[in-house]
């Protein structure tokens, strides 16, 4: 189990605040205490906590590919990954770790959007490419690995817990009284409503982009 934030400014010349993504990514520290890591990008931040499970050395994130053009944030598990490595490996991408995450990045460059067609896994991930000036989030084929976003005129933000979301306290907590009805109606709730009106859910599947 990681965990996943970022946040986004809409203006171009707006900085992140670095504050405010430590805040977030503290908040779901017990999603992983073994390490941290942030990226910063003029309008854009991405932040990570860490649960070593493969290649517990060489595992820190955000993980980027060999010019650094193209970042990822990954939570998740990709069952086919030494497979697909091997496979771009042969085509001529050099790897500098043995971790599922990196073979998404090399994945996404290769192929694109269309790289979500040779996952096999559980996941919810952001990868943001520089060149391109563009956020592309997907979540897996099940909600294993939740995904909470915030958006509106100014700004999105995201993270793998409501409570990351949450840390920016200019976000309206109403409560989703449709969302509520549907907990004690189902036990959980449906669709990409959230408890709190302003905050959804990235639905399985999804693939959102941005910028």
């Amino acid at each position: 189990m990681c965990g996943i934030t970022g946040l986004i400014h809409f203006e171009k010349d707006k900085p992140i605040s670095k504050q405010l993504l430590k805040k977030m990514t503290d908040t779901i520290h017990y999603r992983g205490p073994d390490d941290e890591g942030f990226y910063f990008k003029e309008n854009i931040g991405l932040g990570f906590r860490r649960l070593s499970i493969i290649d517990l050395s060489t595992g820190h994130q955000p993980l980027s590919n060999e010019d650094g053009s193209i970042w990822i944030v990954f939570n998740g598990e990709i069952y086919n990954f030494l497979e697909l490595r091997d496979n771009l490996i042969k085509q001529g991408h050099r790897f500098n770790t043995r971790t599922d995450t990196e073979v998404i990045v090399h994945l996404y460059e290769q192929h694109g959007k269309d790289c979500l067609q040779y996952l096999r896994g559980m996941f919810a991930f952001a990868i943001y490419d520089e060149r391109r000036k563009k956020l592309f989030l997907r979540t897996g084929p099940i909600w294993e690995k939740p995904f909470f976003y915030y958006i509106d005129k100014n700004k999105f933000i995201f993270g793998s817990e409501i409570n990351a979301v949450l840390c920016d306290n200019q976000i309206d907590k109403a409560i989703n009284l449709e969302a509520l009805d549907d907990y004690f109606a189902y036990g959980y709730i449906l669709g990409t409503k959230s408890i709190y009106q302003s905050i959804h859910k990235l639905q399985p599947s999804f693939i959102l982009r941005l910028i």
